[in-house]
This record gives C-alpha cells, structure tokens and sequence, in this order.
C-alpha cells in the first residue's frame, strides 16, 4: 500500500516538473521574438538598460560590419561619404539677444587655463556666447596640417573649450576665413597658386578648382569638431584685389566687370556646400563686401537663404543713417537676420599698448541707438552683437593690446549692453565685477586695485606704459651724461671718472628697477601666453628702450674701470 503510494507521488512530481520546464521554454521563446540579434548574442540585460561592458561590445558587433563594407568601397564612394550630411542640434534663439565676445588667436592665444578663468567672467558681464577665430591655432590635419602653428591647440584642448564655454552658458560660433585675410593658409608655398594676386597673400582666388577645395577643408574639419554648433562664421571681409588676377580678369570681362556677382558666386559656393553637409547650421560674414551690391543682385544670389550678414563698425560715433540703409537693402534683399559688430579692443590702431575706454563705450553707447531703432525694420530681426576684440590687424601685422590690458574696456562695453548705456547699475556692477573702486574714462584706468584675472598683467604694462620710454629718455637727456659720456665717449671709451660718478648710482638703480619689473612681466606673461607671444610683445614694447638702457650701463661698468685713460683710435 506505501509502496504504491511513493509510486504515484513519484510519476506526479515528475509531471509537475515537466510542466514548469515547458513554461519556462515558453516564456524564453516569448522574450527572445522581443530581443534584436545582437541583444540575443550577448544576452543579459539589467532592466531595460544594458550592462557598460555589453553595451560596448553591442555597439561593436554594430560596427564591424560597417568598417568591413567600408573596406570594400571605392575612393569615391568613400569621397560620397565624407560629404553626406551631418546633423547639428537645431536651438531657438529667436526670443535672445547674443552678445558674443570676439577671441582673435592669429595673435597672442592664450593658454586653455587662462581661458578657464576668463569664461565665468564673460559670463558674469553679460555675455552668452563667443566667436573664435582660430586661424593657425586649429589642429588641422591631413592636407592642412602644415597650416597649425607650433603652439596651436590640441584636439582636447578645442573639446575642452566647449565644454567650458558650456559649462558657463557661452555658445561657441568657429571663424573660418573663406575669401579674404587667408594670409595664415596663402603664405605657404603649397598654396601660393590660389593666390588672386601673385605677391599678396590676402585672398584667395575663386576662380581656382582648388580654391574651393581648400575652403571646403577648413570649413569640415572646423564644424566637424564642433558638433554642437549653431553658427559658423565665414569672415568673407575685406577681399583685397579681388578682381586683378588675370582669372579674374578675363571673367570680369565676360560679365561687364561685375565684381559684386564674382564675389556672390564664390560665397554661394561656400553657402551651398555647408548647408548641404551641415543642415541645421547657419552662415554668419561680415558684410562690408556687400554694401555696395545692389539689393536685387544679392536677392538673386540666392544668400539670403542660408546667410545673415554682419555690419561691422568700430567708430566711437557711429553714422546711423548709412548704417540704417544697410539694414534697410538686407532686409529688402531677403535677409530674416542681421547682427551688428563693435570692438572693445584692437580698434584705436595696429600697435597699440593699451585700450582706451571711453573710444570702445561710445562706440558700443552708438550702436545701442541702432538696436532701439530695430522695431521700424519689420522683416528683418536683430539677432546678436558681437564686441570684436582684435589681436592683430592682419597675420602679419603686429600686437594690439593684450586681452588682459582690454578687460575693463570689455566690461565696460558689455555691462553698458546689459543696462542700456554706462549708467549707474552698469557702473556699479562692473566695479563690483573687476574689484575696481573706479573707472577713470578719461585716464581708462581701473583705479583702486583689481580682482581680475591678468590684473598684474595690467599693472606692470600700465607701469611700462607710462614710465618706461620717459624714464630712459630722461636719463639718456641728463646734463651729466650728454656733457661727460655722450655717444662719442662711449665709441672710443674714454671718460673722466670722476664725471661719471655723478650719475652712475642713478643709472645702475634704474637699470635694476626696470629689470626687475621686466623679469616680473615675463613670468606673469609665461602663465597665460605661450613663449612666441612673450618674446614677440617685449620686442615690441619693452625690449627697444631696455636695449638703450642696458648698453648705456654696460659702456659705464666698461669704462669707468680704465680710470681716465686716453680714447682708443
């Protein structure tokens, strides 16, 4: 009787067990038909989120395939790849205002920490966003790598800028010069026959099948490395000799000399392909070149589809009547947006030391005229300012002011943006901003100290500025020193000592005062400027008067050891 007990039990816990293997099959079966096959080759799943280890080995089950066909493709159709469009995230900017901050690195770039500390005071004074024109200091590769400077930037270095103008809410538009002020790409052997004119490496001549090449080159490899981008901007000012290169000649006699339509068709060439392989991203250019086309030949030029021109003015008054009739022929030509451009600094000469204020307000105090008058022009919208801040006029052309020397020109102008002109609010946060207890307009001078980073940059090339040439010229115009060692004492190095003692102590301190404070400057400079800009900055500016001093003290150790003796034939 137990026996045949244990023996049913023993069938019915086998069938139980059979029963819940098929369910369980089932159910496996079920959530299989749910899974992709590479999801099934390499299985777990925590939740609907794959584990990090498996998702990297998904995505390069996903891969392989590809880089296999790639393998296979022919170079032109590999060519047909490279120029297939690239989505960029589309943002609404129709309800801001950009007030974007110029970095010009054709001359003195700063070092990416220093740009870490400057960013969350752009911020702090108002701006939203930052043009940089990157020229020779973009990483370029391939064909273009002869073009990157020695200290040009690394591919981490330009994702670590993003990520810090991110981080403090500035919005990064790349500067790419297309046509003119191409002097960092033409002055290379390799690219002297896209010159327009032979011996000037100004601009580009677009007459050239490379030309276009060239250009298309910069531009992808610029946005490709900045995927977030809304705007890229094409430059396209100031095309010298456009028109005397003998292409250019016999087009312009085909076409009755029309020099306007030779430089649209050039820019809707640039146009074209960018909207075609980057949709999403705008076209902003300075638009100096086109003032003078007529409104009907820039609506036919179709530009107005994917461009927004930029009227640049840096007077500190502005004529708002011309300007006024620009913006009325871009809005009659098609343009939806314009922007406008002033400087805050590298606009009062090519040379120059330091930034005077009261120019750059006024001429930012101007411009906020021609925004207030904006509601008139109904078919066309103000979209940004940008507050140039040049470093150079050209390539080749020497230092404007240091970007630490310009910063409270830059704030001044920004804050003055912010609350409508340089009132008492503008004034107060920007001393509260700086660290400043005053801004003398008439001096443009931080008074009372400073908070800022590169204040002891601007301490020491204030210093420099207002005593260095006067100092030396003094003591090189001293009654003792042109009476008793004058050029001809020094060349046959005869003196009476007893002469020189009466300025020596002068000279000896003044030498060592200047050469501290030089010293002082070059390591400051060192942490933010890389050691080209350090050397080119001091024989501009320094090493011209030091020189005088240092042979003058250098004559006086000399001779004053001979002790009066006769001057050498």
């Amino acid at each position: 009787m137990h026996g045949a007990r244990k023996a049913v039990l023993a069938r019915l816990a086998v069938f139980l067990l059979l029963v819940m293997a098929a369910m369980k099959w089932f159910l496996n079966s079920s959530d299989r038909e749910h899974i992709s096959e590479p999801d099934m080759f390499w299985g777990k799943r925590k939740g609907n989120v794959m584990l990090p280890e498996e998702e990297r080995k998904v995505q390069d089950s996903k891969l392989e395939p590809q880089e296999t066909e790639k393998q296979e493709q022919k170079p032109d159709q590999q060519k047909q790849d490279l120029e297939k469009p690239k989505l960029h995230p589309v943002k609404d900017f129709s309800s801001t205002q950009m007030r974007i901050i110029h970095l010009d690195l054709k001359g003195a770039p700063p070092k990416v920490s220093y740009l870490e500390q400057i960013f969350p005071l752009l911020f702090k004074l108002g701006a939203n966003g930052l043009l940089i024109e990157y020229e020779d200091m973009f990483p370029y590769t391939g064909e273009l790598e002869i073009l990157k400077s020695e200290n040009a930037y690394s591919v981490e270095d330009i994702e670590k800028i993003q990520h810090l103008a991110e981080l403090n809410q500035l919005e990064i538009i790349p500067l790419v010069q297309v046509f003119g002020h191409l002097e960092f790409a033409l002055k290379h052997e390799k690219y002297h026959a896209l010159r327009e004119v032979t011996k000037f490496p100004n601009s580009l001549n677009p007459h050239m099948p490379d030309s276009l090449s060239l250009v298309k080159g910069l531009i992808s490899q610029v946005i490709d490395r900045h995927p977030k981008a809304s705007w890229i901007h094409v430059g396209a000012d100031e095309v010298f000799n456009l028109g005397e290169g003998q292409e250019s000649k016999n087009w312009l006699n085909n076409n009755n000399g029309d020099k306007g339509k030779m430089f649209l068709n050039h820019m809707k060439e640039v146009g074209g392909f960018i909207m075609n392989k980057y949709p999403g991203v705008s076209l902003l250019m300075w638009d100096d070149m086109m003032r003078q086309i007529s409104v009907e030949k820039l609506e036919e030029s179709g530009i107005t589809r994917f461009a927004s021109p930029m009227i640049w003015d840096y007077s500190s008054k502005l004529n708002i009547e011309g300007i006024d009739k620009y913006i009325s022929n871009y809005a009659k030509a098609g343009f939806k947006t314009v922007w406008f451009a002033s400087s805050f600094k590298g606009a009062s000469g090519p040379a120059q030391i330091w930034t005077p204020i009261g120019q750059h307000m006024n001429n930012h105090l101007s411009w906020l005229k021609v925004i207030n008058a904006m509601e008139k022009h109904t078919s066309i919208r103000f979209q940004g300012i940008t507050l140039t801040g040049w470093q150079r006029y050209d390539h080749f052309s020497a230092l404007c002011e240091l970007f630490p020397v310009a910063i409270p020109a830059m704030a001044v102008c920004l804050q003055s943006l912010v609350h409508g002109g340089f009132n008492d609010e503008a004034r107060k946060q920007t001393l509260n901003i700086l660290g400043c207890k005053s801004i003398n307009l008439n001096k443009s001078l931080c008074e009372g100290g400073g908070a800022f980073v590169g204040y002891e940059i601007y301490q020491m090339v204030h210093h420099i500025k207002e005593n260095l040439k006067m100092q030396i010229d003094q003591i090189l115009q001293d009654r003792h020193i042109k009476g008793s060692f004058s050029r001809y004492h020094r060349k046959y190095r005869f003196a009476n000592p007893r002469n020189m003692e009466m300025f020596g102590d002068q000279i000896l301190k003044l030498h060592d005062d200047w050469e501290k404070v030089i010293q002082d400057l070059y390591i400051s400079m060192g942490k933010i400027y890389f050691p080209d800009t350090v050397e080119e900055w001091m024989e501009e500016n320094v090493y011209f008067y030091m020189d005088q001093l240092r042979e003058l003290v250098k004559d006086y150790k000399q001779i004053i050891q001979l002790n009066g003796r006769p001057k050498t034939s």
